[in-house]
């Protein structure tokens, strides 16, 4: 059993990407998946411009949207469901794809369940390596080539990727003080 005061330990991986990029994250076990997405949002550097979804226990849950009975039909309410709902019966990894087009799919991993620090804020960024790809460079194949690009000895090609991306972008640079930044903001908003 999980109480309301409970912290779950996700480790949050990029799926078929290698090397592997991943994120380590403490959350209230309380929150609902909605909220989580938000944190997956923020620690792994995503826009949180598209369509996502989790699947735990054969289910899918996500964002109803308005007027898409077809969506709404094979979706449960992320909103309406917490993360402990998943513990409480042993589910300790959830599947997660944001951007349905590009295909990113995640992997969450319950590594550890315990009490949270009194005084301690939640979510909380616990580490990670490798920057997300840029959004909507179309998937898997499109980000090895968008890397394949910024490496080019050719400065055209570079160029061009650099600025269809907006600037720089280092594979290896997380931007970890940002995702403190975003977490305290929505531990700050979360609060009681």
């Amino acid at each position: 059993m999980t109480g309301p005061d409970d912290i779950a330990i996700l480790r949050i991986e990029l799926e078929d990407i290698d090397p592997l990029i991943w994120r380590r994250v403490a959350v209230h076990t309380s929150m609902n998946l909605k909220s989580v997405h938000g944190v997956i949002q923020a620690a792994m550097g995503w826009l949180d411009s598209h369509l996502w979804e989790f699947t735990a226990n054969e289910r899918k849950y996500g964002m109803l949207v308005p007027n898409d009975a077809d969506w709404n039909e094979r979706i449960k309410d992320a909103a309406n469901t917490k993360l402990s709902a998943f513990l409480t019966v042993g589910v300790r990894e959830i599947g997660y794809v944001y951007d349905m087009g590009d295909n990113w799919e995640h992997r969450i991993i319950v590594e550890k369940l315990k009490a949270a620090e009194p005084g301690a804020l939640y979510p909380q960024f616990l580490g990670g390596e490798r920057r997300c790809p840029p959004e909507d460079c179309g998937g898997i194949p499109g980000y090895y080539e968008f890397l394949k690009n910024i490496a080019s000895k050719q400065n055209k090609k570079r160029k061009a990727a650099l600025d269809w991306y907006g600037g720089p972008y280092d594979p290896d640079e997380i931007g970890e003080q940002r995702i403190i930044a975003t977490l305290k903001r929505i531990a700050n908003t979360s609060r009681p």
